[in-house]
Formats: structure tokens, C-alpha cells, sequence
């Protein structure tokens, strides 16, 4: 299991112009089928990876995506780590200095978002990179 989780990250780290392989994890959802759509569409989401490649630590692009996911979850219940630093506790921003140690964490090539739905047991966890300037590059100088 270990040799396809590697794989599977060198392939996203690998991704057009990607800059940063990012974890994202859900955790305290109702259901597995939830957790992991939440998962994909923070992933999948283009404002997510461009403020992961600005080092910008915007947990409201975060949330929107979570909001748009067909997770059921209280949006007052929220709580957002970027690897061990809390950003948001119960649906509320912690301020500036814990936005300024989480900018900290987006600066690494690699790391963690943990997004706590605080409504049940289930998780999942996705892969992710960055959309850089150069994936605008690579793909908008060729046709297909």
C-alpha cells in the first residue's frame, strides 16, 4: 500500500507547473461518501490552489469550497489547520497571528490541510498541488 500512496504522490507532485503537493483531509464528517467529496472539491477548487501558490493562508476560498461540496456539515462547527497551526475554530478566523504562521506553512513545498467538520467519525483524505503561472504557461502555448 505504501508503494501506491508514493506513486500517487509523485504523480500530483509532478502536475503542470506544480510548485507545492498539498494534503487535504476532512475529518468529523457525517459520512464517508461526504467526507470525501468535500475532500475533492477543496481540491478541485482553482481559488484554492492559486492562494496555495500565493502562500496565501485564505481559509475563506477553503470554506467556499467546502460550502459548495455535497458534504452536509454546520458551518459553525468549522475548525482549519495548515499542517499543526489552527487558522479557524468553530467557523471563526483566529486573527492575524495565527494567519501569519499559517502563511509560514504555505511557504513549504508540501504540507497539510485539516479541515475538522466536527459532526461524526468518518474522513478522507485527497492529494493536491498548486496552480502556478507556469500551468498557465504550459497550457496556454499549446493546442490540442
Amino acid at each position: 500500500v505504501d508503494i501506491f500512496k508514493d506513486l500517487a504522490l509523485k504523480i500530483v507532485a509532478d502536475g503542470e507547473g506544480a510548485t507545492k503537493l498539498v494534503t487535504i483531509r476532512i475529518t468529523g464528517a457525517r459520512d464517508e461518501d461526504g467526507a470525501m467529496n468535500a475532500a475533492q472539491t477543496i481540491a478541485n477548487s482553482s481559488l484554492v490552489k492559486t492562494a496555495f501558490f500565493g502562500e496565501d493562508a485564505n481559509w475563506g476560498r477553503i470554506v467556499a469550497a467546502l460550502g459548495r461540496s455535497d458534504c452536509r456539515f454546520d458551518p459553525d462547527r468549522v475548525s482549519l489547520f495548515f499542517d499543526e497551526i489552527q487558522m479557524v475554530e468553530n467557523g471563526v478566523g483566529l486573527g492575524p497571528r495565527a494567519e501569519e504562521k499559517c502563511s509560514a506553512i504555505l511557504r513549504k513545498d508540501r504540507f497539510t490541510v485539516t479541515v475538522d467538520l466536527n459532526d461524526g467519525l468518518e474522513t478522507a483524505e485527497v492529494y493536491t498541488c498548486d496552480l502556478s503561472l507556469d500551468y498557465i504557461r504550459i497550457n496556454a502555448d499549446y493546442r490540442s
